[in-house]
This record gives structure tokens, sequence and C-alpha cells, in this order.
């Protein structure tokens, strides 16, 4: 263990656990926040609304291999372990941060190729082949597995995640259920920037330039939501209309002022909150999730917008 200053650093799994046992032994309500560092506001925000819940919040910082491809960008993925101590501490509202080893986490080793992976792994099947999992068929499952991992070292009360990754509060709730770990998991509200842009780790990417037209997703999925709320639309393909216009004209106007990036469109997608079921139909009342990703210039970003329900 390290103290570097207000807060108590964790780099060792067996010391953190004396420290954890300590929380029992003061019948302390312990809540848990996972992260991957290069934290910003939206991060935080999980932090101040589980400190108003817990007695003790334990804040994690894994950049976890399992949940990237090899093509993917683990080795550019910022590590600014300096700047997020001093975010945490500025809350007021962090007891302990996990700094785990990879040779901890992972004791055989983990590849990035999933068939030279070896070890126990968890997967959350029926919830993580679809949306997100079509482009990146990996992610859940590394996912899954180091939230697992997390939770049997902190053994936490209650667990706080952000609803800006959607797909992922919906399988690692269905992953608690099933699993019946005794975990209460809260899900928080995408935290944005004035015009709408959802904080996000990999926005530090975006070039000024890039920044001004990346609120086009935002932009999409909310115009799309007001055809439900608004004109009472339940046909997807009228529902998603609007959503790819604006992203068509973004991308055309990009092109017209011959910036040296282009926009790209992964996927827009609407579905039952509890299924992940794709739907053609929106019932009246049902809850949905209505989501997309796109890529500016090589910086993919994804948003979603909740329908007909407050919290996943």
């Amino acid at each position: 263990m390290d103290v570097i200053g207000k807060i108590p650093v964790f780099d060792s799994i067996a010391v953190f656990r004396e420290w954890r046992k300590e929380q029992t032994r003061q019948n302390k309500v312990v809540g848990f926040v996972p992260t991957m560092g290069a934290l910003h506001d939206g991060h935080l925000e999980l932090v101040k609304t589980a400190k108003k819940e817990c007695d003790a919040v334990v804040v994690s910082i894994f950049v976890n291999p399992a949940q990237f491809a090899p093509h993917e960008d683990l080795d550019q993925y910022p590590r600014t372990f300096d700047t997020d101590y001093a975010s945490l501490v500025s809350t007021n509202a962090c007891a302990a941060i996990l700094l785990p080893k990879v040779s901890e986490m992972y004791p055989v080793g983990i590849s990035l190729d999933r068939s030279q992976q070896r070890g126990a792994f968890v997967e959350v099947q029926g919830l993580s082949h679809q949306m997100e999992g079509i482009p990146r068929p990996h992610f859940f499952r590394g996912v899954a597995t180091v939230v697992t991992k997390l939770f049997n070292i902190v053994q936490p009360d209650r667990a706080f995640f952000g609803q800006k990754d959607a797909q992922q509060c919906v399988v690692l709730r269905a992953m608690i259920r099933d699993l019946l770990l005794p975990i209460t998991m809260r899900s928080v509200p995408t935290c944005r920037e004035a015009d709408g842009m959802a904080l996000s780790s990999r926005n530090r990417y975006l070039t000024p330039e890039m920044r001004k037209i990346s609120t086009l997703l935002y932009r999409a999925i909310t115009a799309a939501k007001k055809n439900i709320v608004e004109h009472k639309v339940q046909d997807r393909e009228e529902i998603l209309k609007p959503a790819y216009a604006i992203i068509e004209q973004v991308k055309q106007e990009c092109k017209d002022q011959g910036l040296d990036f282009d926009i790209r469109l992964d996927y827009l997608s609407l579905v039952d909150v509890e299924t992940l079921s794709e739907l053609q139909v929106l019932g009246e009342s049902q809850a949905a999730i209505l989501s997309g990703a796109i890529y500016v210039g090589t910086t993919r970003l994804i948003d979603n917008v909740l329908i007909n329900t407050e919290e996943l």
C-alpha cells in the first residue's frame, strides 16, 4: 500500500483485502466504482453518487487487456494516474484506490488474441453479441471477466456504473443476478458537456475541429427520441430516419469543407431494455435503449438515450 496523500493506494490484492476486512469490522457499507483511469467528470459523479449511498467508496483503476482486441488501442489508452489521483482527492468521496497489477489479475497471463487466452473467463450469453458486441465480439467477455474479478477483490455492497455504457449496464446487471452476487447495482445518468456531448476518456483524442463535429451522434439520437416522445412514432424505420439524415448531412458537410478526417457511422440501434433485441415496432410504453456509435476520424464514440425508463 502507498499513501501518497489523502487516499491510500493499493497495488497488492492481499494488502487491499486486509483494508477491506477492517471496513467489515466497522460495519461500513462499501461502494465500488470500477474504472480504467483517464478520469473525467462523469467518473467523479459516480464517486460522489456512491458516497451519498455508502460509508466508504473504493475506486479501481485498471486498463483491462481482456476487453481489447489485437487491433485496438490498448497501448494508446491514456494512463494518467497523477491527475486521476488529484481528481479523486478533490471529490472528498473516495476512501481507497485499487490499482491492481496485470500479473495478479491474470495469473497465467493474458493475450489479446482470444484464441491464445488461457484460464477462467465469464460470459453473459444472449446480451453480449448485439449492439457493441457486433464490431467488438470480444468486449463483453472481457468486461464481465474483469468486473467479476474486481467484485471478488472488493466485495462491495453496491457498485456504480455510468449509463453511457448502456449495454454494459444490462450485461453486468444480468451477471450479478445470474451469479447470485450479493451486490446492489446502480446505473447513473450520463454526464454531458453543455452542448450535449457525452463525457468519455476517448474525447481527448479529438482535435478542436473534430470536437465541434462530434455532437452529431447525440443530436441524431435525440432527434430520433423526439420522434417517439413528441410525434408518437412507433415504426423503427420512421423513428431512426431523422438520425440517419443528421449523420449524412454532417458527413457531406465535412467533405464539402475539405476536412482532413471523415465521419463513419458504425451503427444505430433501438432495442428492448431487458433482452437487447432489436425492435421493429416500439410498444407504446415499452422501455428501450436508442443508441449508436460513430467514428470521427479514427476515434470511436458511443452514446445512447433511454426510452420509457429512467435507469438501466
